[in-house]
């Protein structure tokens, strides 16, 4: 199980201490319930013929070479259970996780590189990546280990392109606001083992794949930009999107140029559906936002809260799903509806941050920041946004708690909450009030969750 420590310093706010320690044990739930070694060795099993993956039976050979490829921030865990089941019948592997991610020793090979932003460790480790699965045959099997952060974790430019230029694209698409299927539709096609082509470089051998979903509704093509599985997507997909978000003249040019002429045809589009490389591959999700909010439900109902499990689907700009959470807030407050108090509301999914100014924070932090200042005043109601990988945007944090006096608080510290959400700087002033949830990496990853508790009417 996960142990999800949160930093005392979250409950020193007395006012509402009791719904902080709720909300802290409905997370820990959360992420208990989408551990990522419990949930890999589930799906893992040693049969009388082979192995058994995600429910079906893959026969093996005396012979037969059995490799271990993966990468994400829940990936070091997911090998150690591979471990556990498969044993001596790994032949090799190799995965990649995000730093501060290592969870323990492994026979496995596992390197760390950079997140969000890709690093020349996780180049050098697709490439090292790509040559562990050339020359496999029919008998021989891959098993990929994908969870949230594999897309970055993955770098490896086509031909042409610079590392420094996925970075770049990667930081300009991560500022725009676009969210991470449309960001992933751009660097499959920027990438020489994303979109299939990781499981084009193992053919003829078998590609079964377990992940760890931190996508909304989970789409196979977008979970780590699809290394295994069939792209659906274009080129001129991946154009549209730069040119949704006005950054098409903003991407280096190496960038630009790779797409355009993928859109021409002069570069082989990504393997596509009925791809030979996948008749005899198979992926599986074993853990997703829906899990970990089921879970996180199910932890307020059995502390007596009435709750109502509202959508895994929360996405958009994360200043207006705070305001949009905050009146879910008020009208609990003001009627009773759409749960009478104790009441919890639970929230699942990943929204954007169009970073325009030059604070620190994440998506998160600035969801609650904005809720705070709409729910100004209210007694003993609670808005929680949390990452449950631990690490919301490039801060030690994983998120924030905020309640009806945060504003207050901050305005009486001489911060003022509007100018910090204009200069996208939830986190200084979150970190000066105490509302800031830190608990290190959780070791697991499945976007995010947002919680709105209200006790009992205060008087």
């Amino acid at each position: 199980m996960t142990a999800l420590r949160v930093d005392d310093a979250l409950f020193r706010v007395a006012e509402t201490a009791a719904l902080r320690r709720a909300a802290a044990e409905m997370l820990t739930r959360a992420v208990d319930a989408v551990d990522a070694y419990a949930a890999t060795a589930r799906a893992i099993a040693p049969a009388d013929t082979g192995v058994r993956i995600g429910g079906r039976t893959y026969p093996l050979r005396e012979r037969a070479k059995v490799i271990v490829v993966g990468a994400g921030k829940a990936s070091a865990a997911m090998v150690r259970a591979a471990e556990g089941a498969l044993g001596p019948r790994i032949t090799a592997g190799l995965v990649t996780t995000a730093h501060g991610h290592r969870d323990g020793p492994s026979r496995i090979t596992v390197k760390e590189a950079s997140h969000p932003v890709p690093d020349a460790a996780g180049e050098a480790a697709a490439r090292e990546m790509l040559a562990l699965v050339h020359g496999l045959g029919p008998d021989d099997l891959v098993l990929c280990l994908l969870s949230g952060g594999g897309s970055a974790l993955l770098p490896l430019p086509r031909e042409g392109l610079t590392l420094a230029d996925m970075a770049e694209t990667t930081n300009l698409l991560l500022r725009s606001g676009a969210d991470i299927v449309e960001m992933n539709t751009v660097r499959r096609h920027l990438s020489a083992i994303a979109g299939g082509q990781l499981a084009r470089a193992a053919a003829p051998a078998r590609v079964v794949t377990l992940a760890i979903s931190d996508v909304i509704g989970s789409p196979p093509e977008a979970m780590a930009s699809g290394p295994t599985v069939a792209d659906p997507s274009t080129f001129a997909d991946a154009l549209a999107v730069l040119n949704r978000y006005g950054i098409t003249t903003r991407v280096p040019a190496g960038a630009r140029r790779v797409l355009e002429q993928g859109d021409l045809g002069a570069i082989p589009e990504t393997p596509k559906p009925g791809d030979a490389a996948f008749r005899e591959g198979a992926m599986t999700v074993i853990a997703d936002n829906l899990t970990a909010a089921r879970a996180a439900a199910e932890a307020a109902r059995a502390a007596g809260f009435h709750t109502l499990l509202l959508s895994t689907y929360l996405e958009g700009e994360a200043r207006h799903a705070g305001r949009i959470l905050a009146g879910i807030a008020r009208q609990i407050a003001a009627t009773g509806d759409p749960a009478p108090r104790p009441a919890c509301v639970v929230c699942g999914g990943e929204t954007t941050v169009t970073v325009t100014g030059s604070g620190r924070g994440g998506r998160n932090q600035e969801l609650a920041l904005a809720g705070a200042a709409a729910m100004d005043g209210l007694g003993n109601v609670l808005l929680v946004g949390f990452a449950t990988d631990g690490r919301d945007g490039p801060t030690d944090a994983a998120g924030a708690a905020v309640d009806g006096t945060t504003a207050a608080r901050a305005q009486r510290a001489g911060l003022d909450p509007g100018r910090h959400l204009r200069d996208n700087n939830a986190y200084p002033l979150l970190d000066a009030v105490g509302d800031l949830i830190r608990t290190g990496p959780t070791g697991t990853n499945v976007a995010d969750l947002a919680l709105i508790l209200c006790g009992p009417e205060t008087k």
